[in-house]
């Protein structure tokens, strides 16, 4: 049996006025989607429960099998595992963003997609700079950095998600409880190193958007995962552009396979990977695809982007995936969102998102298309996790 499970990050979405009163999915032109749902069992899953922050991290290991409650400890964790972090029992690790903040507001939580080579700059610079606080940076994927702390595996914080607080007061959303005077002194040195350094001055020279600030979030300590091999019986392989899912790829025991031209972001090589996926079913038994862009465009607001990210999506990635499937006698397919991002709060929301899947003996439930109305008459899986094993017939 082959199987391939693609992941439109923040697929899902709500009714938006400007696309006449369609969610994205139901504006978007998806005819693969449409036919894997109208084929197979179409449903909503909750992928994240409750307690949980709305995140790619719970909802994508919620898809993928494990149930948060056993197995979640932080997003930060997951990240670290994608760059292989040997981590001390007294550190704890912080996801780390470099962000704008202006008026005393979150107005870009991404501080303009930052280019690589800046990110990295500022990455040494924090380094040099904060050692003797006890922090180590690493760089990851434009804005998206992490940072371990030394004697802190006590701590005991919340911290607010920048992403999920665009355009509000960063004063009522900083980190919050034990120890927590030690994690914003660290946010206001790094504010005065990023202020004096000549990335910034450059990137406001040009006219795009500096960084201003680190944002600390996400923090936890190692986790580990059961690989799908020891659970489920079979090999597989993982293609994405960002840390997150590299980190749980490598827990899980997938092999990653990069692909030229993948940047997590509205821009990435939709092509590459669908490409990329169809070579990897010739050799493993699962292959998982991860797509950020649909994410990305509803944290923009943008759902016109979002609509054609989703058919980007369908076109070059779903499309293909399912040509290759069909030559093989055996096959399975599942598309499924981790959560909504609704274009209307820019957001990550814990609404269940939806989820389809088809192939060899999967009975078909008479449903369709691929939108959130149609798989509100489908199958509710609370919890979520079960899918997978369902998906697999495991």
């Amino acid at each position: 049996m082959k199987y391939a499970v693609i992941l439109p990050d923040g697929a899902s979405d709500e009714a938006l006025p400007e696309l006449g009163g369609q969610t994205p999915l139901e504006a978007a032109r998806i005819p693969h989607m449409d036919e894997i749902a109208r084929a197979g069992r179409l449903g909503l899953a909750v992928t994240i429960p409750p307690g949980y922050t709305a995140g790619t991290d719970v909802g994508t290991l919620t898809l993928m099998g494990y149930d948060p409650d056993r197995y979640y400890s932080g997003r930060a964790p997951l990240e670290a595992a994608a760059k292989g972090l040997s981590v001390r029992p007294d550190q704890l690790i912080f996801r780390c963003n470099f962000v704008t903040i202006a008026d005393g507001r979150m107005a870009d939580f991404t501080a303009g997609h930052i280019p690589q080579p800046d990110a990295d700059r500022l990455v040494a610079a924090l380094n040099d700079a904060l050692k003797s606080e006890g922090c180590e940076f690493y760089a990851g994927v434009s804005y998206r950095n992490l940072m371990l702390l030394s004697d802190a595996a006590h701590l005991k914080l919340t911290c607010a998600p920048p992403h999920d607080i665009p355009d509000q007061p960063v004063a009522t959303n900083l980190p919050r409880g034990e120890g927590v005077d030690r994690v914003l002194r660290i946010m206001d040195l790094a504010a005065k190193v990023i202020a004096d350094h000549p990335v910034r001055a450059a990137r406001l020279a040009s006219g795009h958007a500096a960084p201003t600030n680190i944002w600390l979030w996400g923090q936890g300590r190692p986790t580990h995962l059961e690989t799908l091999a020891d659970r489920f019986g079979v090999s597989g392989a993982c293609i994405t552009a960002v840390d997150i899912i590299r980190g749980m790829a490598v827990l899980m025991g997938l092999k990653l396979i990069p692909v030229q031209g993948a940047t997590g972001y509205i821009d990435t090589n939709y092509q590459g990977k669908g490409e990329a996926a169809v070579k990897a079913l010739e050799e493993h038994d699962l292959v998982v695809v991860h797509v950020e862009a649909a994410d990305e465009a509803g944290h923009l607001g943008n759902a016109r982007e979002k609509v054609k990210a989703l058919e980007r999506i369908d076109e070059l990635v779903v499309g293909p995936v399912l040509k290759a499937l069909r030559k093989h006698k055996d096959w399975r397919i599942l598309v499924a969102a981790d959560h909504p991002t609704p274009c209307s709060t820019k957001a990550h929301s814990s609404v269940p998102p939806l989820f389809a899947y088809a192939g060899s003996d999967v009975p078909a439930g008479g449903l369709g298309p691929f939108t959130e109305k149609a798989a509100a008459s489908g199958v509710f899986l609370d919890p979520g996790h079960p899918l997978l094993s369902m998906f697999l017939g495991r």
